[in-house]
């Protein structure tokens, strides 16, 4: 491991994480194709690609990773198909295993004093070792900056993009079943994953919630359950139904949340966000949430699940309201997610932010 005592950190050379609603300059993807991530629905999870893609395209470059020749083709016809210019996404031709780009690509950094792009490439190890067939993919990062020759930083630990949020000023947001899981990095103690959090994300004020919701094979990434919205706002998911197994779960980030304060000592504007309830079938509850979404330059995309029941349904329409509100000059776009959570997972699991080295625009 590279101990984050060097001086050569990103921190200690001027980089830091920006938040996600500062500009971007592309929205990194994969394309779905494999049948065990969804089941029966690759076809509706590319669907549901086209749509996401229509809606940020016109805001920021899209990069967009395919395994082959055949795959780019298909990609392109269905993409044209959906009134999307083929010509205008940059692709990427890599042997890739599956879609989560959030947790095995690149963790993007800008350098504060000149504007610069770095990147750092964590250990993925799939969620703690639970799917050996994916692990390859921690190998993208490497692959990408082959391609863009950036300062390149290596923490040398494990660590998922979808554990961490950030509102840019010096404060991040993680789960102790996450962070602290033993089949992470076990041979660190929560002193030292804070120390690597400080130095290779930029970070000085670390806020540690507990647990993510039912369903999530991630063990509890941050991005389901409370995101920042602004430097002193968090969307907080919450479930009122105390019969639901996720009301304790939720109900105690809840008040860990209204009792931590931000980088600067102040206390968070903590804002209920729902879950769309129960969504499941015979094999269980699967992670649905409308926390997972992406905030791009000029939309919000948040997955909507009314497809799946008539609970959901209600709930996405406050859901969608309540994100809106938060985002007064971006379109607030709902996208149904009803297949892309069969994966166990939805747009901000799928997508990676490329800050922009242009720090004059908003």
């Amino acid at each position: 491991m590279n101990k984050p005592t060097a001086n050569t950190t990103p921190a200690k050379l001027g980089y830091y994480m920006p938040a996600e609603w500062e500009r971007h300059d592309a929205i990194w993807l994969s394309w779905p194709h494999d049948p065990i991530t969804f089941p029966d629905r690759v076809e509706k999870a590319e669907s549901a690609y086209v749509e996401i893609i229509h809606a940020i395209l016109d805001s920021e470059k899209v990069n967009l990773f395919i395994i082959d020749d055949s795959m780019k083709k298909r990609a392109e016809r269905l993409l044209k198909k959906g009134g999307v210019n083929p010509e205008s996404i940059t692709f990427y031709i890599y042997d890739y295993a599956d879609v989560w780009f959030r947790d095995y690509g690149p963790i993007f950094l800008i350098n504060k004093n000149s504007g610069s792009l770095a990147m750092t490439h964590w250990i993925f190890n799939a969620w703690g070792g639970k799917y050996e067939t994916l692990m390859k993919d921690t190998k993208i990062p490497e692959f990408i900056n082959q391609k863009m020759s950036l300062p390149y930083f290596k923490p040398g630990i494990v660590l998922e993009g979808g554990s961490i949020d950030v509102n840019g000023r010096g404060t991040l947001l993680t789960t102790e079943q996450c962070l602290l899981n033993k089949n992470r990095n076990p041979n660190l103690t929560k002193s030292e994953i804070e120390d690597y959090l400080k130095e290779y994300i930029g970070v000085t004020n670390i806020i540690w919630l507990k647990n993510g919701i039912e369903g999530d094979d991630t063990d509890g990434h941050i991005d389901d359950i409370a995101r920042f919205v602004n430097p002193d706002t968090v969307l907080c998911v919450y479930e009122e139904d105390r019969n639901d197994e996720n009301h304790l779960i939720l109900h105690e980030n809840y008040e860990i949340l209204l009792n931590s304060k931000n980088n600067e000592g102040n206390r968070l504007n903590v804002i209920k966000l729902p879950t769309p309830g129960y969504i499941g079938d015979e094999e269980g509850r699967l992670p649905a949430s409308y926390a997972n979404f992406y905030i791009g330059n000029k939309a919000v995309l948040v997955p909507v699940f009314g497809h799946l029941s008539a609970q959901a349904g209600k709930n996405d329409k406050q859901a969608l309201e309540i994100i809106q509100r938060q985002f007064p000059n971006r379109r607030v776009i709902g996208i149904d997610s009803s297949d892309l959570v069969y994966g166990l997972g939805t747009i901000h699991c799928i997508s990676q932010q490329q800050p922009s080295t242009d720090r004059t625009k908003t």
